[in-house]
């Protein structure tokens, strides 16, 4: 066993030992029929950005845009490349090429090895550094160095990746399901609001929204629209001081998390809680409190900067707030994020 005491009120252990899917063990056959009931009109929405936005690396600087480039083919790029080169007989003219990505840079999933915490699994008053489900760094989750408790570096000489909770166990489950969304946009505008448990039961009972377990929830704020028209210009303070986010700091919020059974919560806006939080109140926590919650307690996943506009916009006109959700990402061994291009069907 990794773990003799796992964080209050958690997950870990719930769905087994070994574990590493978390809340997608959520998504049943039931919750997939449940989804597609909800498609009357076989109308299909792209809810990603384009993966060259949100431009430059303003917003994050460890994150850069894509760098798309041709492969080469006997040294010469290989874009639009006329065989006859090769072969005079050949008719063909190939065109293959590469990408350099930053996993994280636009629309994404956040794996369950994305972000853990220091907790004492072994009840002994050592915290030490793990993931849901009591997966530990350094072999479960390797990086390149290994880190000690004042943050000097020692060369690690495991295999770098997410051995487990990698993003390709989400890959494997196909992330297909019963979605709800819930349109803070409409009710909050561009306030910059800090959503608390109270502001969100209000926009569910003023909407009628009903999220049950295994549900996959989205949040509307306006901030992938506000990307989309700065055009890979990102001015920060507009986009975070005018569009709203999850206030992480609030435990009655956490709790109606652990309480809906949420597989997912998935929003428009760069991180799903507001950043930065709130200031803590203890000697010591986190810094993004819903992704500790979520991702190293709940085993709930997060999606960020999805563009929802034209679904919320479609779903609020036609008095509906659930769909069909189409969510898989790249089949990545050992990736502990990767982009996606969800589909929602109406």
């Amino acid at each position: 066993m990794r773990w003799t005491r796992r964080p209050e009120h958690s997950t870990w252990g719930d769905f087994g030992a070994d574990d590493e899917l978390g809340r997608l063990n959520l998504l049943t056959r039931e919750k997939v029929l449940q989804g597609i009931a909800e498609v009357r009109e076989g109308r299909t929405f792209c809810l990603s950005l384009p993966l060259d936005y949100p431009g430059g690396a303003v917003l994050n600087p460890r994150r850069n845009p894509p760098k798309l480039s041709p492969t080469l083919r006997n040294g010469r790029p290989n874009m639009n490349y006329p065989l006859r080169c090769d072969d005079p007989t050949a008719t063909d003219v190939i065109c293959d090429d590469q990408v350099l990505l930053t996993l994280q840079y636009s629309t994404q999933w956040d794996s369950l090895a994305h972000v853990g915490q220091m907790f004492d699994v072994d009840g002994d008053g050592r915290p030490e550094d793990v993931f849901y489900n009591g997966f530990r760094a350094n072999t479960d989750v390797v990086g390149p160095v290994i880190y000690d408790s004042a943050g000097a570096q020692t060369p690690n000489p495991g295999a770098p990746g997410a051995h487990r909770l990698g993003v390709e166990n989400m890959a494997l489950s196909c992330v297909q399901g019963r979605a709800v969304m819930i349109d803070l946009e409409a009710h909050f505008g561009r306030s910059g609001r800090v959503v608390g448990f109270e502001d969100l039961m209000e926009v569910l009972s003023k909407d009628n929204v009903v999220v049950e377990p295994g549900d996959l929830v989205c949040f509307r704020t306006g901030f992938a629209q506000l990307l989309l028209d700065m055009r890979r210009q990102p001015d920060p303070k507009v986009l975070f001081g005018t569009t709203s986010a999850l206030d992480g700091r609030d435990e009655r919020l956490l709790q109606w998390v652990t309480d809906s059974g949420a597989v997912a919560l998935i929003a428009d806006n760069y991180a799903v809680e507001a950043t930065p939080a709130r200031p803590c109140t203890d000697a010591a926590c986190a810094t993004l409190p819903l992704h500790a919650h979520c991702l190293f307690k709940l085993g709930c996943y997060l999606g960020e900067m999805w563009w929802l506009t034209e679904l919320a916009d479609w779903l609020r006109a036609n008095g509906r707030s659930r769909f069909l959700l189409t969510a898989p990402p790249l089949r990545l061994p050992g990736a502990v994020g990767s982009p996606a291009t969800p589909v929602a069907t109406v």
